[in-house]
């Protein structure tokens, strides 16, 4: 989106008539349109605009930057509003992989609306589809990454045609006969405890295994 700034500060005059605190507030100013510029292009995001001094963030972001130029997934865990997809973004700006970045919230879409933006559908695949079908979001990704956010939230069926994706390396799409090459990285986050979920089957245990080949465990904001 578009940012508009607008100054309603007075300047403040001391008892010479002098402008107190004039560098302070340009130099506030100037910080926040670095903050807006970097949320509406949020492609270019890096582990600079990470925040946090403390030690276990830095340790989270040292392991996020050694590991961000390799293939393998990544499993982001920590609490709602730590920054997942900040490091996610940052992680797939640090791999100079030539694609696209693709966040995808697994909680927000229904499962067949889901399966059919992930995997793609063919043509008369189901009513209300695209005439020609549709390519899913692995393939426009190819090259770059996928963002599985909420991953814990995906049911069962879903977490099935996942697990084959990453397994062949290769999506078929829904109503499809033809497997199509993909190279998407995959990233996932969720705030869920998977291994509980795991238990409580509601999780497939080879996905999991899959997809948490490389965990960052994100520290609450409290401790940053």
């Amino acid at each position: 989106g578009r940012y508009q700034y607008i100054s309603t500060c007075r300047p403040i005059r001391d008892n010479s008539g002098m402008i107190v605190g004039a560098v302070e507030i340009a130099k506030d100013m100037h910080e926040i349109r670095q903050m807006a510029r970097t949320f509406s292009d949020p492609g270019q995001i890096s582990f600079s605009d990470i925040i946090g001094k403390n030690a276990s963030i830095k340790a989270a972001i040292a392991f996020a930057e050694k590991i961000a130029d390799t293939d393998s997934p990544v499993a982001l865990r920590g609490a709602s509003g730590t920054g997942k997809e900040l490091f996610a973004r940052a992680i797939h700006t640090a791999s100079r992989r030539s694609g696209r970045f693709v966040p995808v919230n697994c909680a927000a879409l229904p499962d067949p609306l889901l399966e059919s933006e992930l995997f793609g559908y063919e043509s008369g695949a189901f009513t209300g589809g695209k005439k020609e079908g549709k390519p899913g979001l692995f393939e426009t990704a190819s090259g770059g990454t996928v963002f599985l956010d909420e991953i814990g939230e995906m049911s069962l069926a879903s977490q099935a045609k996942l697990l084959r994706l990453i397994q062949e390396g290769a999506v078929r799409r829904i109503g499809g006969t033809r497997e199509i090459p993909v190279n998407a990285r995959i990233i996932t986050a969720t705030n869920k405890n998977l291994e509980r979920r795991v238990e409580e089957k509601v999780f497939r245990k080879d996905l999991y295994y899959r997809v948490s080949v490389l965990p960052i465990h994100i520290p609450p904001l409290s401790q940053r």
